[in-house]
């Protein structure tokens, strides 16, 4: 069988708020330019997880008319509040002006990107999910000019079976990668044409949420609650974040920074932790979980951004690191981003130069997210020195020093097993606290067992000749969803990979000391099925 080929102007990967904003965009520039959208889950949504307190600045310039066409946007932001939070209290922190949340919305972002896309396939977006973008078509100069998506009814050794369909060829004039963080292709173009200085490195954080059903009279629609503190340490940089959103429902989540440095460090366990919290437990008794979910995000900001051009096309959104760290938001930059790149591929498809780097350097993205790039690097000292840092670039140097700081390689951040202090975490109570597996189910992840293995060795034996034997396997307890596991075989240790657990979170393929775990994508549709998250 041969793969089947198709033909567009310009081919977008990713069905996120980046991806659809510039899909719109292009419709809106030129409804005769076609236009195709590539994504991995099963539906639109199905692998967005954000937290989400959504500044509608992006929207407003995109589609103005928003709220006549009933965007899901109806939960106001009302309260901020900011603590500092110690093992049994806490203490409230005046809201540094980035946090402040007047006039935006907390969202499903999950909701409002099937919404954004409702109105592109309006536009005549050809929207395809439960397709993976596998590998990038070149020319012979060596420019990308399309995207092949992945075989479907492979078996475990990638042997064809009677339910065999080949990927389909999709070429177009234009590619954009709008992956979301750590996408296999983006990571592809970076390297093949050196878009990320060597000295630039991302950064990234694991983030979690889940959704609770809380008592009414418990229940404060548009409050918005951040904390820093316990459970971290005072070297680990890492907060929490507490949404009461519509129909009873609060979205709680811990975001943690993967340069953390113990390797017996659980994120997973952290964020349980942080709900046992005096302050924090009371809201959850007597309510119901209803979903739970991960995922790795981009925290490098101005200094971290890869250059986004390459021949071919343009890196948008999360794929390229747009997330405000201060702010705790990321949705707006990358939907402006996407809008930019579709901009600047429009100019190409006019037979000029894609200059969407330039309209990126002169939009607001580049004034906010230059004016806090010292925010989050200055935590690498520390707790308190990071708190001191971010009050002077906030309060007295209002983003203007002289100076950047610099992020470095969070895989190589860990310290060996035999200087570090292992962490004894309570049993779950399965009220409040939950393993990791029971928390799985909730994602409604699923690959099929016959497929191939999705989460790659470069290397077997480093797994145990290095990660055990130095580390003591931290990819068992940085993998929210029970992936890595050492088992005991002939008295001897084996990493096994439960490579059906995996909720795509990239966290394996980003903290690995060695980057020795490759994560490839695994036959489109497969992973987590977010619902509203």
């Amino acid at each position: 069988m041969s793969a089947e080929s198709m033909q567009y102007d310009v081919i977008i990967v990713g069905g996120g708020p980046a991806g659809l904003a510039a899909a719109i965009r292009l419709k809106q520039l030129d409804a005769g330019i076609s236009v195709c959208l590539l994504e991995k889950g099963s539906e639109i949504g199905a692998h967005i997880l954000s937290g989400n307190v959504f500044e509608p600045r992006a929207l407003d310039e995109l589609i103005p008319e928003w709220q006549e066409k009933e965007a899901p946007l109806t939960c106001l932001a009302k309260e901020d509040h900011f603590y500092f939070m110690t093992e049994n209290g806490r203490f409230k922190l005046p809201t540094p002006p980035q946090m402040h949340n007047k006039d935006n919305y907390i969202i499903s972002l999950a909701n409002f990107c099937r919404w954004l896309a409702r109105e592109a396939e309006g536009l005549g977006v050809e929207i395809y999910p439960g397709f993976a973008g596998t590998a990038l078509l070149k020319n012979e100069q060596g420019e990308v000019v399309g995207v092949k998506t992945g075989d479907m009814g492979l078996d475990k050794n990638s042997q064809p079976t009677d339910q065999y369909q080949p990927g389909m060829e999709i070429y177009g004039k234009q590619v954009l990668l709008a992956e979301g963080c750590r996408g296999s292709l983006t990571g592809e173009v970076i390297d093949t044409y050196n878009l990320r200085d060597t000295d630039k490195p991302q950064t990234y954080a694991i983030g979690f949420k889940e959704i609770w059903q809380v008592a009414p009279e418990k229940h404060r629609p548009g409050l918005i609650e951040h904390t820093v503190g316990w459970p971290m340490d005072n070297s680990t940089y890492g907060g929490s974040f507490l949404y009461h959103f519509e129909d009873n429902q609060v979205l709680v989540g811990y975001v943690i920074a993967l340069d953390y440095t113990n390797p017996y460090l659980s994120p997973f366990n952290e964020f349980q932790r942080f709900k046992t919290h005096p302050k924090i437990r009371p809201l959850f008794e007597g309510a119901k979980r209803i979903a739970y979910g991960a995922r790795a995000l981009n925290e490098g900001g101005w200094q971290s951004l890869p250059h986004l051009v390459f021949p071919g096309g343009s890196i948008i959104g999360c794929a390229a690191g747009f997330m405000n760290v201060p702010k705790i938001k990321g949705s707006h930059t990358a939907m402006k981003s996407g809008m930019l790149a579709a901009e600047g591929a429009y100019e190409v498809l006019q037979g000029r130069t894609n200059d969407y780097q330039s309209r990126l350097d002169a939009s607001w993205i580049a004034t906010e997210l230059k004016e806090v790039r010292n925010i989050r690097p200055g935590f690498k000292y520390g707790l308190i020195p990071g708190i001191l840092n971010a009050a002077f670039e906030t309060y007295i140097s209002r983003g203007k020093s002289p100076w950047t700081l610099k992020h470095h390689r969070d895989n190589e951040s860990l310290k060996l097993a035999k200087d570090s202090k292992t962490i004894d975490y309570p049993k779950p109570d399965g009220k409040i606290t939950f393993d990791r597996l029971s928390s799985v189910y909730l994602c409604s992840t699923h690959h099929p067992e016959t497929q191939p293995n999705h989460l790659l060795l470069r290397d077997p034996t480093i797994a145990i000749d290095h990660n055990y034997k130095l580390y003591e396997s931290p990819e068992q307890r940085y993998c929210p969803a029970g992936v890595y596991e050492i088992v005991q075989e002939d008295n001897k240790p084996r990493l096994q990979i439960n490579s059906a657990n995996c909720i795509h979170c990239k966290t394996c393929d980003i903290k690995d000391p060695l980057q020795n775990i490759h994560w490839v994508p695994p036959e489109g549709g497969s992973g987590p099925n977010y619902g509203s998250m």
